[in-house]
């Protein structure tokens, strides 16, 4: 079985992280098979949500250890060319799940420590099992979270909690995951894709234009002033005042119907 599974269910694409006996542990043929993934989906017109996930009792246990042990994983000179002195990391996971324009749920089905933590916070909603916990243990590791953790932490939480989650190492429970805003609910562990699933088919059934360029400006604005930010999203909305959809939406509401939109 391939170590990433991808399945369609109409507009919604389901990412598996599929390593079950390695509770999901990345390994570097992951890593690329994840960034290509996503590339792929982000341009594919039929995929409006994508769901991210993992087999088995867990979502992502981090890193392969065994292989970073094996000198085979990230930070050696077996790791595949990702190593020390390596920079460019344009097609690095992090850097492409942040860019990617479709809406990213994650179905945290299980616990997700060190890589597996900054994964499920990179995406933009996260609805987890009451089994899941969050392992911030990078300084266990000597490491620092380093796939956008130091980045997407402090924004979520704020400062204060972040650095107390950090620098202590911290394992979250799902309930603290909930009451820090990390997760937006908690379900069952055998209802956690269903639930997900459930949202992805509702943000999927809006018009895929608007919420795609409704998420890259939002993202736009974290790194700009209210000033720019207004003058993009205007900028954003005449071609969208253009297109079909817009003029569905419209007749959809004159004509007291739910709207079906194209992505035109």
């Amino acid at each position: 079985m391939p170590d990433l599974l991808v399945e369609r269910d109409d507009h919604v694409a389901i990412v598996t992280l599929n390593r079950p006996d390695r509770l999901n542990a990345i390994s570097i043929p992951m890593l690329q098979a994840f960034s290509e993934t996503l590339t792929e989906l982000d341009t594919d017109r039929e995929v409006r949500v994508i769901v991210i996930t993992g087999a088995g009792r867990g979502f992502c246990s981090g890193l392969d250890m065994k292989d970073v042990a094996a000198g085979t994983g990230i930070g050696s000179d077996g790791g595949g060319g990702i190593g020390i002195g390596r920079f460019d990391l344009r097609s690095a996971p992090p850097l492409v799940l942040h860019q990617t324009d479709k809406p990213t749920l994650c179905a945290l089905n299980g616990p997700a420590a060190g890589y597996g933590m900054d994964l499920a916070l990179g995406c933009d909603i996260r609805i987890a099992s009451d089994t899941a916990k969050l392992g911030a243990v990078f300084t266990k590791r000597a490491i620092v979270p380093e796939s956008g953790g130091t980045w997407l932490l402090p924004r979520l939480v704020g400062w204060e909690k972040a650095c107390e989650i950090v620098f202590r190492g911290k394992i979250l429970s799902a309930q603290e995951a909930l009451e820090l805003g990390l997760v937006s609910r908690l379900v069952s562990a055998d209802a956690c894709l269903k639930e997900t699933l459930t949202l992805a088919r509702e943000i999927a059934a809006n018009a895929p234009m608007a919420v795609q360029a409704s998420k890259r400006m939002m993202r736009m604005g974290l790194d700009e002033t209210f000033e720019a930010n207004v003058h993009h999203v205007f900028l954003q909305l005449l071609p969208l005042m253009g297109s079909k959809d817009f003029r569905e939406g419209v007749k959809a509401f004159l004509e007291r119907r739910e709207p079906e939109f194209e992505g035109r």
